[in-house]
């Protein structure tokens, strides 16, 4: 469900070249107003300085969540990059990154997430730029209709690289929020591996963007440029979990949750397959975005690969090598004389010990949650996959829906839900510690290594599926595959 903070992560990356001296930029979700946008943009001598402030706010089950991204970037007028500063609160931490070239051409890069910093040292990407490079990008380019060019935007919060393909529309009349008509160039970007998930901007002369829209959860979330009071007006309650819960076609009851389960799912506005093989998930292709997904228990063995080294390592959000989380999984695991014993034991422990469901959380590291003992589903899963890293066993993080017989207001729903795996005796096995169990009703999307923003590009599809059937079967293995498309590759999910 938090695939939003993706998205304005991605429109903030075009947006930040966007507008100069300040400018405001009210956010909303079809036509409600839920956040703002101000950039500043200062020219200091042979330096251009680039500031902007995202203050976004949605509901969770009635619960309001408040959440801001800053973004600075100082470059030289030609567009090379200086330096850079990503701050991101998701939770009740700030999460910092910050970089500035050094004399030998290397950026020295410092992340602090929950916590915990860690310095290293980055060769900057080849033709990666930021804000003012962006810009000057854009405008070199020109608008000629049909033209077609890609560009690599750098991702300071993740310290990573976007290939975007745009492409130009035209020149179009854009109505703005005051009601005063611009004429504008209209562009079409999309980053490579997503382009089902277009973001379109409008641009004047300069490159400068003052409109934007973007598919999120079935919403569209647009972002247009105003003056200040249009942009800080009161926000507007709008509940994004509701949005993303899918209706069950029958009650899951407690009998059928433990036997394998079959599925058969539509997905509206359809583009790569959401979901994903694992050794407990198998999938088949219909066409027409219609797909049969096999849910249980052992259902296969050794077919999918096995761990990635990013699966043993600490990162930033999963601080398997921090003394704490590394304490704690002993505390956990006890006397547990094998990796199985292990795994149930940090389950059952990490189920008792977050006693706060946080809704008001977005996104905790594993070493915040261990600290506040308080979140949901995420959170678990996060922290459940660095306590198991911190003891050798290779574990990720599962992200899908899961069968909820009442959540907020709503009854009878699968949502939005995240779990850890862990590699035990040459198989992928499924644990989750937010609702105590792993059952057939769990149907995973994607897999990742604990960031957020893997988290959100595996949930891409939610708001646009709906389950038809939910049969249940004893032997689910021998289904033949259907003939017009096949049984789905495995896979892990989101890049």
């Amino acid at each position: 469900m938090r695939r939003f903070l993706a998205v304005l992560a991605v429109l903030c990356a075009f947006s930040s070249a966007a507008l100069a001296d300040e400018r405001w930029m009210t956010v909303l979700l079809d036509g409600r107003k839920v956040g703002s946008l101000r950039i500043d943009r200062e020219v200091d001598g042979d330096r251009v300085l680039t500031r902007q402030v995202l203050d976004f706010r949605m509901t969770r089950a009635k619960t309001p969540l408040a959440l801001r991204t800053e973004l600075r970037s100082t470059e030289s007028k030609a567009g090379d990059p200086l330096a850079f500063y990503a701050s991101t609160r998701m939770s009740t931490q700030e999460n910092l990154a910050t970089g500035e070239v050094r004399g030998d051409g290397l950026f020295q890069i410092s992340n602090t997430v929950g916590g915990q910093s860690k310095i290293d040292l980055l060769i900057w990407p080849a033709g990666a730029t930021l804000a003012e490079g962006q810009r000057l990008a854009v405008v070199r380019q020109g608008f000629r209709p049909g033209t077609s060019y890609r560009v690599r935007n750098f991702d300071s919060t993740k310290q990573q690289v976007a290939n975007v393909d745009v492409k130009v529309v035209g020149e179009e009349v854009v109505t703005m929020p005051d009601e005063t008509k611009e004429t504008l160039h209209h562009l079409r970007q999309s980053i490579v591996g997503a382009s089902d998930h277009a973001v379109d901007i409008w641009v004047d002369d300069d490159g400068y963007i003052r409109r934007s829209l973007a598919p999120l959860l079935g919403f569209r979330l647009e972002m247009a440029a105003c003056d200040a009071a249009c942009a800080q007006a009161p926000d507007q309650d709008i509940d994004l979990l509701r949005a993303a819960m899918v209706v069950s076609p029958r009650p899951m009851v407690a009998a059928l949750r433990v036997a394998p389960v079959r599925y058969t799912i539509a997905v509206r506005d359809h583009g790569a397959n959401p979901f994903i093989q694992t050794d407990e998930q198998r999938v088949y292709e219909l066409g027409d975005g219609v797909y049969i997904v096999d849910v249980g228990f052992g259902m296969r063995h050794g077919e999918e690969p096995g761990p990635l080294p990013e699966d043993t390592a600490a990162n930033a959000w999963v601080q398997s090598d921090s003394p704490a989380i590394v304490a704690l999984a002993k505390q956990a695991a006890g006397d547990a004389a094998t990796d199985l014993q292990r795994m149930r034991r940090l389950r059952t422990f990490l189920s008792e010990y977050i006693v706060a469901k946080g809704l008001d959380v977005g996104y905790a590291s594993a070493l915040e949650t261990a600290n506040t003992r308080r979140g949901d589903c995420t959170e678990h899963a996060v922290l459940l996959t660095a306590m198991a890293r911190s003891m050798g066993i290779p574990a990720r993080v599962v992200t899908g829906i899961v069968y909820a017989e009442r959540m907020g207001g709503a009854n009878r729903v699968f949502i939005p839900h995240a779990w850890a795996q862990a590699w035990i005796k040459d198989r992928w096995i499924s644990f989750d510690s937010a609702q105590r169990r792993f059952d057939s009703t769990h149907i995973a999307m994607g897999t990742g290594n604990g960031e957020p923003w893997r988290f959100f590009a595996s949930m891409s599809a939610l708001g646009k599926i709906r389950i038809d059937r939910a049969m249940p079967g004893s032997n689910l293995i021998d289904v033949p595959a259907p003939s017009s498309a096949g049984m789905s590759a495995p896979g892990r999910g989101a890049p």
